[in-house]
């Protein structure tokens, strides 16, 4: 049976190792267009322009995947920060872990997103694809290049999640 791990609360203090959350929903707003709209800047660190990359925005739609796994796989981009947002979606996953070379599983977190959440990870975060535990859209922002910026593994052992 694989191992089981358990979700926890997105907090921007937990996840402060693998990246930033983003919280779509607090926060001061400032007015603009002569008061027709309440501007929120969402506070974040962007690395999309090493090894000459560029900003790349990109709609995802996500389908529904049970909670529990199992995950099997994770992936990283070295180059460049990689950003989720919700925006007609509902609870999702965010699976992370640290390491050079390799995922460390002993740094292996995973965390619960409500629809008012988003993050940004660190370039270099292992994390696992989108999980959305309802079907939903999410506005991307990540770096696009010339060479990918993609290396994925497969996990000796999947994960279960609870």
């Amino acid at each position: 049976m694989p191992p089981v791990l358990r979700l926890r609360p997105l907090s921007a203090h937990d996840f402060a190792a693998y990246g930033e959350v983003l919280d779509l929903a607090e926060g001061p707003t400032r007015s603009i267009n002569e008061g027709t709209t309440q501007r929120h800047d969402l506070p974040s660190t962007l690395e999309l322009t090493r090894h000459g990359g560029s900003p790349v925005l990109a709609t995802f739609r996500a389908r529904a995947q049970p909670l529990a796994g199992p995950w099997k796989m994770l992936e990283r981009h070295l180059w460049g920060s990689q950003t989720f947002v919700p925006l007609q979606a509902g609870r999702w996953v965010v699976l992370v872990a640290r390491g050079h070379t390799h995922p460390d599983l002993g740094t292996l977190a995973a965390f619960s997103a409500t629809a008012r959440q988003g993050v940004t990870l660190h370039a270099g975060t292992w994390h696992h694809p989108l999980i959305a535990l309802e079907d939903g859209s999410f506005l991307v922002i990540e770096r696009k290049g010339a060479a990918v910026d993609c290396e994925v593994v497969q996990l000796e052992v999947p994960v279960r999640l609870e």
